[in-house]
């Protein structure tokens, strides 16, 4: 794929993960509930872990610019770098073909519990814990619930929008008449 075709899906991608961290998401104090993992998932997937990671720093900066929710912090944008990182180096199809499908399904469960472990409960739960001062404990436990609620779903949403868009996917962008 040509430069130009993933600095162009890269701009689409983070216009949706912006619209869909700040503006479709569930935000407590402690919880935020989104459907943002979607565009990183298909960035990890398509365009590999560079481009997932530069994706995220650059939501989680961006989104913190335009649309803040208080003041910013880089200890969440380390974590969103993390889980781009680990999404982009279990998930990546540099081919068409690149893992056969129950291997495909076996790196995105992987990668969904890595990134729920070190960034939502691990890294996240701290980065509350300093922000609002509440014990690291008492977060713990409501953190943990949650998290476990949306593994199975995550999972489920990405593979079934995967299935969808593989298709388009391999015929337009890795066309080779770049």
């Amino acid at each position: 794929m040509s430069r130009n075709k993933k600095i162009i899906l890269t701009a689409l991608l983070l216009a949706m993960l912006i619209i869909l961290s700040r503006f479709l998401s569930i935000k407590t104090p402690l919880l935020k509930i989104s459907f943002a993992f979607i565009p990183t998932m298909l960035c990890a997937i398509w365009l590999g872990p560079k481009w997932a990671v530069l994706l995220n720093v650059l939501g989680d900066v961006i989104g913190a610019t335009l649309f803040p929710t208080g003041p910013y912090f880089v200890g969440y944008t380390i974590s969103t770098a993390i889980t781009a990182l680990i999404y982009g180096l279990l998930i990546y199809k540099k081919e068409a073909n690149t893992y056969t499908e129950k291997q495909f399904i076996i790196r995105v469960i992987i990668s969904v519990i890595l990134v729920t472990a070190i960034s939502n409960i691990g890294l996240n739960t701290l980065w509350v814990s300093i922000t609002t001062g509440k014990a690291f404990i008492v977060l713990l436990g409501t953190r943990i619930v949650k998290e476990i609620v949306m593994i199975p779903i995550q999972i489920i949403v990405i593979l079934f929008i995967e299935r969808v868009l593989r298709k388009p996917f391999d015929t337009y962008i890795r066309s080779e008449n770049d």
